[in-house]
């Protein structure tokens, strides 16, 4: 029988800082920040860890944090990446090192400064990546624009409106009202709100693109039998996805004969395939939410709905506590903050444990995705 990663570890620990616009803290310092309060969490001494996983993008290193939190001989490290697309693999591989004994604590981490700091594609004197020389000088200069583009096409082929976009905004804004670290925290979103804000990538208004953060996020891995006799109850990494599909083109999928079946079509086959239960069977979801099409999209990907389905899948408050399958219970990338999708890890534990501030009644499994439309990855979470 072949080896799987199922529940053989768990997420013990789960710390961040604060979530805001501008945090005077380098990157480096939150990064710490929020390391020492995942282990704090986990009641494991920072002397003990020794492996890290990060993303690419991530400008602070292992060998920096390491030095910084005092943690011992370092035998397994990785970074992941394609931006938010990396989150989940960041636990992943932790999960891959510490199951086959190349490490025995394992910490990941996301730290950014988008909200005070520049916008990666500014940089207009960088020679382009290939990708972009396909889209860019053709106007597609943002994310926001690719995923414009995307939702477009959705629309059109399937009948989505702007109404299913804004039961995405609202299901998330409501979950943020209910979080007081959500930087949306107690500021309520209306359709008329909505509906007339202004437009940043037709049809993308204000409310359907993510927010712009400062913060940082981290968690903590470790075997599932340490895991009983950690801080914390745990959290078991059941089952772990990556997904690239063939002749993927990063955002727009264009060079694909079907642009709508994105990475989370490959990664929902494996991850599936690991587990021991479906999507019928998910408590609650965090479904990476940079832009509000990408979760009719996964909502379809992952397998809560046929193709096409994804956007009347959002009706009748079906994303809200109660509904069919309720989604970024902290507020996600829209409400909460911004951390490249870290925050859907925590926020994942937290449901599990029991302690989200919207939490679903006796959650016991969860579904974590990262970015969709670039290369991709996701969890499943099973409750102790």
């Amino acid at each position: 029988m072949a080896a799987t990663l199922k529940d053989a570890t768990a997420i013990v620990g789960i710390g961040q800082t604060a979530f805001a616009r501008q945090l005077p803290a380098s990157e480096k310092e939150l990064a710490c920040r929020a390391v020492l309060a995942a282990l704090a969490d986990a009641g494991i001494a920072p002397s003990e860890v020794d492996a890290f996983a990060s993303y690419t993008m991530e400008e602070t290193d292992e060998v920096e944090v390491a030095k910084a939190i005092g943690a011992g001989d370092v035998t397994f490290f990785s970074k992941v990446g394609y931006g938010g697309g990396g989150s989940c693999a960041t636990v992943g591989h932790l999960a891959a090192a510490v199951a086959t004994g190349q490490a025995s604590v394992g910490v990941a981490w996301r730290s950014r400064k988008r909200g005070s700091g520049p916008r990666p594609w500014k940089n207009t004197a960088a020679q382009l990546p290939t990708p972009g020389q396909w889209t860019r000088p053709f106007g597609l200069l943002r994310p926001a624009d690719e995923i414009g583009m995307l939702a477009r096409r959705y629309m059109h082929e399937y009948g989505a409106t702007r109404d299913h976009l804004f039961n995405v905004a609202m299901a998330c804004r409501n979950r943020a009202n209910e979080n007081p670290a959500a930087m949306m925290y107690e500021r309520p979103l209306t359709r008329e709100m909505y509906m007339t804000s202004r437009m940043i990538s037709d049809p993308l208004c204000l409310f359907d693109n993510c927010l712009e953060t400062d913060g940082a996020l981290a968690c903590v891995i470790v075997s599932a039998e340490r895991a009983r006799d950690c801080r914390q109850k745990p959290v078991y990494v059941h089952s772990v996805a990556q997904g690239l599909p063939a002749q993927h083109h990063g955002m727009v999928n264009y060079w694909n004969d079907d642009p709508l079946s994105g990475p989370a079509w490959t990664a929902a086959r494996h991850l599936w395939k690991q587990a021991d239960f479906g999507p019928q069977d998910v408590d609650v979801a965090q479904i990476y939410d940079a832009f509000t099409p990408l979760i009719p999209l996964s909502l379809e990907g992952y397998g809560f709905c046929g193709r096409g389905e994804g956007a009347a899948f959002t009706e009748g408050g079906a994303l809200e506590i109660g509904g069919r399958l309720p989604i970024n219970t902290g507020g996600g990338g829209l409400s909460e903050a911004y951390v490249h999708g870290f925050n859907l890890i925590n926020e994942g534990v937290k449901q599990l444990r029991g302690s989200s501030t919207a939490q679903v009644p006796d959650a016991a499994t969860c579904l974590v995705t990262a970015g969709e439309g670039v290369p991709t990855s996701a969890i499943l979470l099973r409750r102790a």
